[in-house]
């Protein structure tokens, strides 16, 4: 009887010896594919991330392109304006000087009809709209004054433009960028 008692415990032992090895046979294969499956998934991750870093740096420099892009178009149109703003100052300063050594003359047309008296005979030039219509010369101040407002009103105007041509930039870059 001890002889299988011995036996059944040499049996028992050998049985167990086999769990504990299938146990851990299987622990370590789990955790081989476990370390497997961490591993592919921090490669997914890495390559996600490397992916979204490309993206970002795609719209970065996409976003740097447009603002070079923008930058020179302003100063493109700042250049733009200042010459035309500049070149009418240039004509009105012109006109002012042409005014004030009389080299120059302002005159209105009169109604003679509605007047009542006899203005100054227009000269005939090829040029003219009006012929041999009667007019009358402004004061040389008041003849600067009206140069000096008209010259705003131009100023006015020019500006005016360069604020619709940036509009008018701005509106049609938003509808290509749709």
């Amino acid at each position: 009887m001890k002889l299988d008692a011995v036996k059944w415990g040499g049996v028992l032992l050998i049985i167990l010896s086999l769990m504990a090895g299938s146990a851990w046979a299987a622990w370590e294969w789990q955790a081989n594919a476990y370390g497997q499956q961490l591993a592919e998934q921090n490669a997914a991750h890495q390559t996600e991330r490397t992916h979204l870093a490309n993206a970002t740096s795609a719209l970065i420099l996409a976003e740097q392109g447009k603002r070079f892009a923008l930058e020179q178009w302003l100063a493109a149109s700042e250049q733009s304006h200042y010459r035309a703003l500049n070149d009418e100052k240039t004509k009105q300063a012109r006109l002012r000087d042409r005014l004030a050594t009389a080299d120059l003359r302002l005159s209105v047309q009169l109604d003679a009809a509605a007047t009542g008296c006899d203005g100054m005979q227009a000269t005939t030039s090829t040029g003219g709209v009006v012929y041999g219509a009667l007019r009358a010369q402004l004061d040389p101040a008041h003849a600067q004054r009206i140069i000096g407002i008209t010259s705003d009103g131009d100023q006015g105007l020019i500006a005016l433009q360069a604020c619709q041509a940036y509009a008018k930039e701005v509106s049609n870059a938003k509808k290509t960028k749709r």
